[in-house]
């Protein structure tokens, strides 16, 4: 029975946990997160002050994890740490924090990419979501659609041209008053909103568009974003009219993100799609994902909130591969900001 402790500092959360197992049979034995609201007041991240908020909770967090986990560090066989892509100082302070861990405990140390991490967090909640499938990766800062031909062995079809799909609900959330992070307010606002007082474009679903076409797959939501600016700019009672505006951005993200994830899985002939990151909470997102998908036999996956948003559980998860694969980082392992996902094949 391997245990591994999971490492995850890549943003404004601070989170640590314990997974324990072998192969896909592996059970969660704690889990952590210390959210830094701070962030609120300044309608975005601080890189400077998330850095500084990791350097005083990685120890407490972690001290936490191992004890709910009713476990010691003497138990662990392995630490894994996120170490990209993400902000380089908050990835530091984990990534420091790890190694040093790692050396004192005379134990491997693994350095996990993040979105792989997103990949296995499902997995972690569903025994079927597991490859072969179609995997949305959805969050602040990315938006990536792959086909998933095993664990290790990912082909990158499209991603987003400018604005992830958590960007922009955070953006659309700031031009309509709205509270940071934006993507639960926007979807709270969405429900009231008629869908037919704002429609915007669908970005990239040309009706003739071929599997062979370079945005095929493609996504790009700074149009909508524009479209969203223009509508509030020209609205003559804004508070009237955000319901419907919200209504209006969500449908054509959620139309855009769907129907692309459509496309992957008909072309690879996929039976299963994979749903991760932070937009994945988006509960309108999946049911929509599941009602264009489910009946052409396609069965949809996603994490619990929980475990969509960052977590060190889906670090440790992506690390029992890694570790079973025989893989291993050095003492000069370091922190990036943006690094191509491991095991990436050609498309």
């Amino acid at each position: 029975m391997t245990r591994i402790l999971g490492i995850e500092t890549s943003c404004d959360e601070t989170s640590a946990a314990v997974l324990e197992g072998d192969g896909d049979n592996v059970a969660q034995k704690s889990l952590v997160i210390l959210s830094q609201d701070v962030h609120r007041v300044f309608g975005g991240v601080v890189p400077e002050i998330a850095s500084r908020a990791h350097l005083t909770s990685i120890v407490p967090v972690v001290e936490r994890a191992i004890e709910d986990a009713g476990t010691t560090l003497d138990d662990l066989d392995a630490v894994a740490v996120t170490n990209t892509p993400g902000l380089v100082g908050a990835l530091l302070v984990g990534v420091s924090y790890g190694k040093a861990l790692a050396f004192s405990r005379d134990i491997p140390l693994l350095g996990i990419h993040h979105m792989e991490g997103h990949l296995f967090a499902a997995a972690l909640e569903h025994r079927d979501a597991v490859p072969p499938f179609t995997a949305l990766l959805i969050s602040g800062g990315h938006t990536l659609l792959l086909d998933v031909e095993a664990w290790g062995r990912y082909k990158l079809l499209g991603a987003t041209r400018d604005d992830a799909a958590g960007e922009a609900f955070d953006k659309v959330a700031k031009l309509l008053g709205l509270p940071y992070p934006g993507g639960r307010y926007v979807e709270q606002l969405a429900r009231d909103g008629d869908p037919a007082r704002f429609r915007f474009a669908r970005p990239m679903l040309r009706r003739n568009a071929l599997a062979g076409d370079e945005d095929y797959y493609a996504f790009s939501f700074s149009g909508i974003k524009t479209a969203v600016l223009n509508a509030v700019r020209s609205s003559k009672n804004i508070d009237e009219d955000k319901s419907h505006i919200a209504r209006g951005f969500q449908d054509s993200l959620i139309d855009t993100l769907v129907e692309k994830t459509w496309r992957a899985a008909n072309s690879f002939s996929r039976q299963r799609v994979v749903l991760g990151g932070g937009v994945a909470c988006n509960r309108t997102l999946a049911d929509a994902m599941r009602t264009r998908l489910e009946p052409e036999g396609i069965t949809v996956f996603k994490p619990s909130p929980r475990l969509a948003t960052d977590n060190a559980a889906m670090i440790a998860r992506a690390a029992f591969f890694r570790f079973e694969q025989g893989e291993r980082a050095g003492l000069d392992l370091n922190a990036y900001a943006t690094c191509p996902i491991p095991g990436l094949i050609a498309a």
